[in-house]
């Protein structure tokens, strides 16, 4: 990783799916890094750096809403877009309430992933 890089960050613990969604969005240009936890990436190098986040709301350890806020917290300002296979009300009032640029169903389709990062990055 180059030290002047920004970076879109894709949190998921499903390794397939975080493979899939780094590889998708490194084809479209972005500087594309995955972690299996929350714990990870705040353990990583590259916080100061990071332009957007894809988090699944669901991790082990720490979940994503809670990785937000722990962002919050921090005054670390990264646009999010939160993903979950979980199809329920509470899930996306907790998402909305932690704040995001959108929130994505799986499987969901890969244009409007990036429709949502380039909002949240502003490209």
């Amino acid at each position: 990783m180059g030290t002047n890089e920004r970076y879109v960050v894709v949190v998921e613990d499903d390794t397939a799916m975080r493979k899939s969604i780094e590889r998708f969005l490194q084809a479209r240009g972005y500087a594309a890094t995955g972690f299996s936890s929350a714990e990870e990436f705040l353990a990583s190098s590259i916080l100061d750096r990071v332009i957007g986040a894809v988090l699944d709301i669901h991790l082990r350890g720490m979940s994503g809403i809670e990785l937000r806020h722990h962002l919050s917290v921090m005054k670390l300002t990264i646009p999010v877009v939160f993903i979950t296979a979980h199809d329920d009300e509470a899930t996306r009032l907790g998402a909305l309430a932690a704040g995001c640029v959108d929130f994505l169903y799986k499987p969901f389709e890969a244009e409007r992933l990036i429709e949502a990062l380039s909002r949240a990055t502003k490209e």
